[in-house]
């Protein structure tokens, strides 16, 4: 079954260790991912587009889908209004299937959390939908997109609440309190996937860069 193969495959991505790791299980499951996700209900890639449709201009461009798999907010973002979108991922096999939806400008096969080789200031906005999680991407993340982010924009982002509430949320604050970001949204925590047992809520977060 679907269902089962997805709580398989996500508990293996939320166990490993290491980015290569991240990769190759992503890999394996790019075949998939679209209707085991469906089945499950995920609601991340919604959450963002509702968030970032109210905080940022229709036809603000680029964007960046920072963790894009394999384009399901870029399918959305396409069509609500934004359509310079940028694909950013860890995971060739996800990109090649977000590629074949032909709704990117750009596709980059790269990790978040280190050094990233864009400009400062380079985009409008960024999307990261369900990245900020359970051994996939921390805080640490954070001051590379907010770098790469131009002054003005919005950067929208999913937590877990297990990782909001290891550092996540005081990292945020610092920011706020060193005059980097504002914290314009905070949506109330909300179960990402109703279709799976025993998802840990996570929240949706918009960030302004001043």
């Amino acid at each position: 079954m679907a269902h089962s193969k997805q709580n398989t495959a996500l508990g293996a991505a939320y166990a490993a260790k290491r980015p290569e790791e991240v990769a190759a299980l992503y890999d394996s499951w790019s075949e998939t991912y679209d209707a085991d996700m469906s089945t499950a209900g995920y609601r991340h890639p919604t959450i963002c587009l509702a968030l970032l449709a109210r905080h940022l201009p229709r036809g603000a461009a680029p964007l960046l889908d920072a963790g894009a798999g394999t384009g399901l907010s870029g399918e959305w973002l396409a069509i609500t209004g934004y359509p310079q979108v940028e694909a950013l991922d860890i995971s060739e096999g996800m990109l090649a299937k977000a590629s074949a939806k032909g709704i990117y400008s750009a596709l980059h096969c790269l990790a978040l959390g280190g050094p990233l080789p864009f400009a400062d200031n380079a985009y409008a906005g960024i999307v990261s939908a369900g990245v900020f999680t359970s051994g996939h991407v921390g805080a640490e993340g954070l001051d590379e997109l907010i770098r790469i982010c131009r002054p003005g924009g919005a950067i929208v982002l999913t937590v877990k609440n297990t990782l909001w509430e290891a550092g996540f949320a005081a990292r945020i604050a610092e920011l706020e309190a060193q005059g980097v970001v504002t914290r314009d949204e905070e949506t109330a925590p909300y179960v990402s996937m109703p279709g799976e047992a025993d998802t840990v809520p996570s929240r949706g977060l918009v960030l302004r860069v001043i």
